[in-house]
């Protein structure tokens, strides 16, 4: 008789504090014994550094390190070509382990389905087994919890921009809201800048590094040296002005 397919868990484990983790997040750590995560060549991966206090002692994992990140531009088609390959092998590997009956935990820094890898083996798995997301804390209520900057208040509207948009789009989209998040900023700093000041909200933008870790940093953009790279925990604030109403 064949044995039941083991549950694929697609944890959010959070901005980057470990005391952030939710409750189930925590607990589903505890007892799932096979943890996956992403991670950069050479690099222990962040999801898998954030979880750390709360995996189990006699875990195993696997390792899904991505072929490029910044390398290759997201726009060249050799860039999707070796993302969807990746994809594909990794959702095979973790596939393995369901169909022998393990459950697997798969981290995800943030919230799995916003902007977080793991939806991409959701996407391949979610439809062949039984599937279970624990939402998370996300990036950017983190990074303005840590800047003390309330986003929106009563009928503001706030837009999620990721900063690899050209500087014209980001402009434009930035011109017709009242609060914005921008994400995706590392290398992309100087071009966000520009997109805010041509927007004229530059003054308000508000620079978060690291937002809830203890490496974290907050400044106004406007004062932040433009030659400086932006790390991969990286975000600009746009708070909405007034009382919103």
């Amino acid at each position: 008789m064949d044995s039941p397919a083991g549950v694929l868990w697609g944890v959010g484990v959070g901005p980057g504090d470990p005391d952030l983790l939710t409750l189930k997040a925590a607990r589903v750590l505890s007892e799932t014994r096979l943890i996956a995560y992403f991670a950069k060549r050479g690099r222990p991966g962040n999801a898998r550094t954030i979880a750390e206090p709360h995996l189990r002692p006699d875990r195993q994992e696997l390792r899904l390190e991505f072929p490029v990140t910044v390398e290759v531009p997201a726009c060249d088609p050799d860039y999707r070509r070796q993302m969807d390959a990746f994809y594909d092998a990794g959702a095979a590997q973790v596939a393995g382990h369901l169909e022998r009956g393990q459950a697997v935990a798969v981290l995800c820094e943030g919230d799995p389905f916003f902007y977080g890898s793991y939806m991409y083996l959701h996407d391949r798995l979610g439809h062949r087994f039984d599937a279970r997301v624990v939402p998370g804390v996300t990036g950017m209520s983190g990074c303005w919890t840590a800047a003390d900057a309330p986003i929106t208040r009563g009928d503001h509207v706030m837009t999620v921009l990721p900063g690899t948009l050209p500087a014209d789009a980001l402009a434009s989209r930035l011109h017709t809201t009242d609060a914005a998040v921008i994400m995706k900023v590392g290398r992309n700093l100087p071009k966000i800048r520009a997109a805010l000041d041509a927007a004229g909200l530059l003054a308000r933008a508000v620079y978060v590094e690291r937002g809830t870790m203890d490496q974290q940093r907050v400044q106004p953009l406007a004062d932040r040296d433009p030659a400086l790279v932006a790390p991969y925990f990286s975000m600009v604030l746009v708070p909405g002005g007034g009382r919103g109403r």
